[in-house]
């Protein structure tokens, strides 16, 4: 039987994928219906120990209370391995260290995890990078959904409410995601039905600038067997800002049901539906330096948004998946997804330097957009065991297909007013009138992929794990007709494991990724893809019976057929530009982290990155690449419970980050920088009963300044000042 299934065939793994879903009025309906059926599946309510019972029937990856899971997972390879067991980098951020950090958006979890980060381009756009690369995709129950930083619609907010957990793997990912950049895959697993019984929370909390936060997860049987079973969740946030004149709402609905279609099939059907309606959003950031060339020095609260500009985005998800357990050895799953992402975007781009007497000498450029991102996903996979040499091996083989079109429109507007003396800037600049919308963007994006990787057990202590993934690749330019791509790109995997002692393993691994490119060279022909290659060796320990985990990781990043321009060549009518393949950016650097619990009361979770991300110009010089993201990192946090109280803390430290501008005033280049900086969080949490608890998180305790990001279009914008957050959660 499959080894992540509890005892019964019944209570097969939830982890499902998407399909056609109801709107969000069926949503809201579905969690009334589970609210008013909490007695259905049993006729009365169940005595505690039967409803430990029930739950135990079903569960299957439990990772309440910890920091850690032990469980066997499909993030790298597909084959089901415990982090012990993957020869790659994979940190988790559990439910657990969410609760208790506070962590509302994958922005929040990116900013908390071991060796990625996060720069914002301004109040509703961010971009991730890991080793010195961009993240340009991230998953959800295994599924890729590519998006773009600049063209964003909301991926970055999305509310960690819905998910069990993150999982985050780094290096080189292309065996199950297929394209992108050698730099992490973000995992997030959603939430399931895992409740026979009538089972959830409620929690309200109230923080800094008048934010208010309510949030209901809810579980229950929907037959008197329990074999059907359905869970909601539902968030509603409603806030001001630290920067002036903006606001915020999120609502966000979840809807689940997992049934047990026979003892060995499990379905799962679901869907998802987020809404940020923020208010004065900005576009860009504010000027780094005044007219005369000196350096401007901004209160926090400063905005270059009008009362009128908004970035509202829509997200939504529909799954399905189907899993059926053969026999004990062979399983098979079919998942289908879909995902629409949509932007409503009324903006306003400052730009120019102030005078630093009278504030005058910026100008305006008002701008409207919409656009909308739909992706669907099919994926079938087979895993099993097979016997081969006396000895048992694991294998999966799988297809993934995807289908993404993307579709971005403009408007035309009126005169945009003057800006005036920017020192007195109160966001009641005038809103244009806007008409003629106009498509801006129009493409579409598939991909195929066929991949297979086995898990060799040479002895009992030496395991060798190889795959490969072919895929193929396409975009068309729907406005041009131009197309690029590439077809049968094959993608190896390797990796390599011995076990020193029961509780030290060695690792090494190589692992490709690929991104199709637009350049053409000489002959007018597209350039082979970029590729990035990982090259990994480690040590993976675990103590206290699996309670603490201590990982070291040595890595080595390179890429190749990275196109530059090509000085030889002689424009024409047909090309005025061509490209050759070059060697790219290398990244080489360690990691070290160290997560679980020391105690049965202490947990804890700390890290430390550190990297040289850079490439070579067409002097043969080395030049550091992507530097507005720190290439030091360290992050810790830790809690003890003791009588009902839990109280924590840690810190984020970040290394230097810069980037190379032109100063316009006085015409010289510059380097802006963020120092290196420290970010010290606090928590305590106390039990009032075995139901109710009450909650307190204070971030950035000592109010430090420091920038969310420094010099994308020579402007700057400030993080978040102290915050504090008060909530109360109440559990069924």
């Amino acid at each position: 039987m499959d080894k992540t299934c509890t005892k019964t065939p019944a209570a097969m793994s939830p982890h499902s994928i998407t399909c056609k879903c109801p709107h969000k009025l069926s949503l809201v309906s579905f969690a009334i219906s589970l609210l008013l059926s909490s007695n259905l599946a049993v006729g009365q309510e169940p005595d505690k120990e039967q409803r430990e019972d029930k739950k135990k029937d079903i569960e299957v990856v439990l990772v309440e209370g910890k920091y850690i899971v032990n469980d066997k997972l499909d993030t790298a390879t597909g084959l089901g391995l415990t982090l012990q067991e993957t020869p790659q980098s994979v940190s988790i951020i559990t439910d657990q260290q969410i609760i208790d950090l506070g962590l509302g958006s994958l922005t929040d979890v990116v900013n908390s995890a071991a060796g990625v980060s996060s720069r914002a381009f301004d109040s509703s756009r961010n971009s991730f990078s890991s080793r010195g690369f961009d993240i340009d995709n991230y998953q959800i129950d295994g599924i890729p959904v590519n998006w773009s930083g600049g063209s964003s619609a909301g991926e970055t907010q999305t509310d960690t409410a819905l998910y069990e957990r993150v999982e985050i793997v780094r290096g080189a990912t292309g065996l199950l995601t297929g394209a992108g950049q050698p730099s992490a895959s973000i995992n997030l697993v959603r939430k399931h039905a895992d409740s026979a019984v009538f089972d959830g929370y409620a929690s309200v909390s109230a923080s800094r600038w008048n934010t208010y936060h309510a949030e209901v997860d809810l579980s229950n049987a929907l037959n008197e067997s329990g074999s059907i079973r359905g869970r909601t969740v539902m968030v509603y946030e409603d806030g001001d800002s630290y920067v002036d004149y903006a606001g915020n709402k999120k609502s966000v609905l979840y809807g689940v049901v997992d049934a047990d279609i026979t003892e060995q099939t499990l379905l799962s059907v679901g869907a998802s539906y987020q809404d940020n309606d923020p208010t004065a959003s900005q576009w860009g950031g504010l000027p780094i330096f005044f007219s005369d060339g000196s350096r401007t020095d901004w209160d926090r609260s400063k905005t270059v948004g009008a009362n009128w500009t908004s970035w509202a985005t829509k997200h939504k998800t529909y799954f399905v998946n189907l899993k059926h357990q053969f026999n004990d050895h062979w399983a098979a799953r079919f998942n289908y997804n879909r995902t629409q992402s949509s932007s409503d975007m009324k903006l306003l781009y400052l730009y120019g330097l102030p005078d630093r007497e009278t504030g005058m000498g910026m100008g305006a450029s008002p701008a409207r957009y919409d656009n909308k991102r739909v992706q669907d996903d099919f994926g079938v996979r087979l895993t099993g065991q097979y016997a081969l040499l006396g000895r048992e091996h694991e294998l999966v083989l799988g297809i993934t297909h995807s289908k993404q079109d993307f579709d971005y429109y403009n408007y035309t507007h009126s005169e945009a007013a003057d800006v005036g003396n920017f020192f007195e800037w109160d966001g009641s600049y005038a809103e244009p009138s806007w008409d003629n919308r106009a498509p801006f963007q129009k493409e579409s994006t598939k991909q195929t992929g066929y991949y297979l990787a086995t898990r060799l057990w040479l002895t009992d202590d030496f395991k060798v794990i190889a795959g490969s993934r072919i895929a193929d690749w396409e975009r068309v330019d729907h406005l041009t007709d131009d197309s690029y791509g590439n077809n049968g790109v094959v993608v190896p995997y390797f990796g390599a494991l011995y076990d020193l002692t029961e509780n030290y393993t060695l690792y090494a691994s190589y692992t490709e990724i690929f991104q199709p490119q637009d350049a053409k060279d000489a002959k007018g022909s597209y350039l082979d893809p970029l590729t990035g290659i990982n090259y990994e060796v480690g040590v993976k320990s675990q103590f206290f019976d699996d309670a603490l985990h201590f990982t070291v990781t040595l890595f080595r990043t390179e890429q190749e057929n990275y196109a530059v321009e090509d000085t030889d060549f002689i424009p024409t009518d047909e090309q005025l530009i061509a490209y050759r393949a070059a060697k790219g950016v290398t990244s080489k650097g360690f990691e070290l982290e160290m997560v679980g619990d020391i105690t049965d009361n202490w947990k804890i979770s700390a890290n430390y990155t550190q990297f040289d991300a850079s490439e070579q110009n067409g002097d043969g010089e080395s030049n550091a690449v992507n530097t507005r993201f720190p290439n030091k990192l360290f992050r810790l946090f830790t809690t003890y419970h003791w009588q009902g109280l839990t109280v924590g803390g840690g810190v984020n430290w970040e290394g230097e980050s810069y980037t190379d501008v032109t100063n316009e005033g006085t015409g010289m280049n510059e380097r802006v920088t963020q120092g290196a900086y420290a970010l010290v969080n606090l928590m305590a949490r106390y039990d009032i009963n075995s139901n109710l608890s009450a909650q307190l998180n204070i971030d950035n305790l000592f109010d430090k300044t420091y920038y969310s990001q420094i010099g994308f279009y020579t402007q700057l914008a400030y993080a978040e000042p102290r915050n504090v957050t008060l909530s109360l959660k109440y559990k069924f």
